[in-house]
């Protein structure tokens, strides 16, 4: 069930309706949430609802015996243990099992074992990164003594709450939890700031990222060796707009469908392309991703603690499992290993630069970051390491002239780099205008403008680019 459809936003209108009806009692609001959160997860395979189940159900009693072991710390650290493996074994068995057998079978053939193994065809489940690092947070945060243990019920709706379950954010315990205990108030600038959460997060999936996934970005990887070199250049400045348009489309409208039920959710992307390093890009991309990974992987690693040289290992490991936690493919490997040097490039830079040499300017920050981002977008969205290598050197070798760029392409494109430079806080100017406006201009407003994105938008709907981590 994707967002920018009518079947969903028919289930949402009833769960919206539905649970507001029940504001009386938090406990029975819950219980609908829940219910309809396996709905709507179970409309695209039944079987991995009992797998949410499960993973919300294990993680909560992880965290109860490990709060039950509080005068025991070895013991506290076994059920950790357990907490976090039991975690890991369901991501990595889903995800990473039909890769890891392929990297045996061909280890094996390059040894002379010329008999083939059997793979099964593992299934992996929607949202299964998203979820499963949920779980793992509350676990350590438990740990960590930085979370209250929450009820059965709350643990078991925090990992399955359909607004972020499938492609994030990836919202802690310690955030949502809280919430979840009271009853939900929705005020009006809630309401004005998730309905311009919602369409503005529409029209970025639906026009722009639709349009240039179909038009250009899908052809131009699909075989970049028969494209000119305009055409691949256009491909992969497309494809940086396009994977934010669709990726942060579906975190506003996350963030907008749990504001109109009473929740908050943080935000998620901060204009990552107007980063002037690395650093801050990833202090702009997917925050909570990337705080995640500084906060659980990262400090846990050694951190800044342990001198440069372990500083700059932690950052080459945590980007290199960071690209491993998008996928089972060494093209994510390769994109999570130019971030992890990079970041240590400048790291090391700012440790060593001569004195008396001033830090360059901004814009050409700018300009060298995100083409550093440029490049590894190229292998995250490359179908195999030989295309990602075809992709750059027909940009550089392949010449002819651009035989699928369009003025409305190329506008769709410095639209989304526009976004980027829009004054800070555009959004929520634009929903306290909202608030101001009479309700029914409001609704007449709002469907217009649906009405408007139906009409431009290409035929269907392709699931979020997110849904397959």
């Amino acid at each position: 069930m994707l967002f920018p459809t009518l079947t969903f936003g028919l289930f949402f209108l009833f769960v919206y309706g539905l649970t507001w009806s029940l504001k009386a009692s938090n406990e029975w609001r819950k219980i609908v949430l829940l219910v309809a959160s396996w709905y709507f997860y179970g409309a695209w395979d039944t079987r991995f609802v009992a797998l949410l189940m499960a993973s919300g159900i294990l993680n909560w009693g992880a965290a109860r015996l490990i709060v039950a072991a509080e005068d025991r710390p070895k013991l506290r650290k076994v059920w950790l243990a357990i907490g976090i493996a039991i975690n890991l074994t369901i991501l990595g068995f889903f995800k990473y099992y039909g890769f890891f057998m392929e990297q045996v079978e061909h280890l094996l053939h390059s040894l002379g074992w010329e008999r083939d193994l059997y793979i099964m065809q593992v299934v992996l489940p929607v949202g299964i990164s998203f979820f499963t690092f949920q779980g793992m947070s509350y676990v350590i945060d438990i740990y960590r003594r930085k979370t209250e243990p929450a009820s059965l019920l709350d643990m078991v709706l925090l990992m399955s709450f359909f607004p972020h379950l499938v492609a994030g954010p990836i919202v802690r315990a310690s955030h949502l939890i809280p919430q979840f205990k009271k009853v939900p108030e929705l005020t009006r600038g809630m309401a004005a700031m998730g309905l311009a959460l919602i369409v503005w997060g529409l029209f970025k999936k639906a026009i722009i990222a639709s349009e240039l996934a179909t038009g250009l970005v899908d052809q131009t990887f699909f075989d970049p060796s028969a494209q000119s070199s305009p055409d691949l250049i256009a491909g992969a400045y497309g494809y940086a707009v396009q994977i934010y348009c669709d990726f942060s489309a579906y975190t506003d409208m996350a963030v907008g469908l749990a504001a109109l039920l009473g929740y908050r959710f943080p935000h998620n992307f901060n204009q990552p392309y107007r980063a002037v390093s690395l650093q801050d890009f990833w202090r702009r991309w997917h925050i909570s991703l990337s705080s995640w990974l500084r906060d659980y992987l990262y400090i846990s690693l050694g951190g800044s603690r342990h001198g440069l040289v372990r500083l700059c290992l932690a950052l080459m490991g945590t980007m290199l499992l960071g690209g491993l936690w998008h996928g089972a493919s060494w093209n994510f490997v390769i994109w999570g290993a130019l971030h992890g040097s990079v970041l240590a490039v400048e790291r090391l830079w700012r440790e060593f630069r001569p004195k008396g040499w001033k830090p360059i300017p901004n814009w050409l920050g700018i300009l060298i970051t995100f083409h550093i981002v440029l490049l590894g977008w190229i292998f995250f969205r490359a179908q195999s390491f030989d295309s990602a290598l075809a992709f750059i050197a027909g940009i550089f070798t392949a010449g002819g002239t651009a035989a699928l760029v369009t003025p409305m392409l190329l506008a769709m494109i410095l639209v989304g780099m526009t976004f980027h430079y829009a004054p800070p806080y555009t959004m929520q100017r634009v929903a306290m205008k909202i608030r101001t406006v009479n309700a029914l201009w409001v609704g007449l407003g709002i469907g217009l403008f649906i009405l408007v994105v139906d009409a431009m938008r290409p035929e269907g709907v392709a699931p979020f680019i997110y849904y397959q981590f």
